[in-house]
């Protein structure tokens, strides 16, 4: 996880729709109230996901965001323990970023885990990043990628509300570990990777969770609060769904006809 080296602007795409901009203030302060909604909207669709995909027992592992613990992603993890995946949270406390605690955990869970069979990693917010980091260093041991919201490719700390809070914590980081490099810089990403985004995002530009489509990789549009995606019902069905798909058989998302109208266009 390496400090974030200076690249011109004219060697960043489309860089000038986000450079220095964070999402707008409407989005950030409304982000609380539209959380709620989210779990409204769970609790009331909750129905829909009994027709979720079984899972194959493989191990998924569930990194949270920044300033959250493992009782952030528990919903989530009972869904997806439901679905029959043998699901581990992270274990390493509060997430505050880069720390040598939590760097060194996160690689030795990894190898603990992964050590009989490939795991997927999901990620919500910081947590995928974290996640994406794990898979580039050790691909040998991840099965997939999935993040929530996460802004791997972020240029500058400035397209995210939450940079005074992440400078506060910076002293306990590990040393070079401020921001991964930028994402067009680094070779292709090495495993199957899905990254759900929403427009509405309120903490993270969008434009920094996603990344030009290829082979095995995808991003999702999800309508959804930055603080509600692991309550979203969509977001939910789009991680069952691509963790149902049997190893070495990745293919693109796509909704089920009667859950269509809730994806938004890309």
């Amino acid at each position: 996880m390496s400090a974030l080296p200076e690249v011109p602007s004219s060697e960043r795409p489309d860089l000038h729709l986000v450079r220095g901009s964070a999402p707008s203030l409407l989005w950030y302060l409304t982000e609380p109230t539209r959380a709620v909604v989210d779990l409204g909207q769970f609790a009331a669709t909750r129905s829909l996901l009994r027709a979720a995909p079984s899972g194959d027992g493989h191990t998924v592992l569930v990194l949270p965001g920044l300033g959250a613990a493992d009782g952030s992603t528990g919903l989530l993890r009972k869904f997806l323990t439901g679905l029959g995946y043998t699901v581990r949270g992270w274990g390493l406390g509060r997430n505050i970023g880069p720390s040598v605690g939590v760097v060194d955990g996160m690689r030795a869970l990894l190898r603990e885990v992964g050590a009989e069979r490939p795991v997927s990693l999901v990620g919500w917010s910081l947590g995928g990043i974290f996640a994406r980091e794990l898979a580039r260093e050790h691909p040998g041991l991840v099965r997939q990628v999935i993040t929530l919201g996460s802004p791997y490719a972020m240029t500058d700390l400035r397209q995210t509300r939450v940079n005074p809070v992440y400078r506060l914590l910076a002293r306990f980081y590990r040393a070079g570990a401020d921001m991964p490099p930028p994402e067009h810089t680094r070779p292709p990403f090495p495993v199957p990777a899905t990254s759900v985004y929403s427009k509405s995002d309120g903490i993270v530009a969008w434009q920094t969770c996603i990344e030009e489509p290829a082979a095995c990789r995808e991003n999702v549009a999800v309508a959804s609060s930055h603080l509600g995606y692991g309550y979203n019902p969509t977001v939910w069905w789009v991680i069952a769904d691509r963790l149902a798909q049997r190893e070495g058989r990745w293919r693109p998302f796509t909704p089920p006809p009667g859950m269509a109208r809730m994806f938004p266009a890309a």
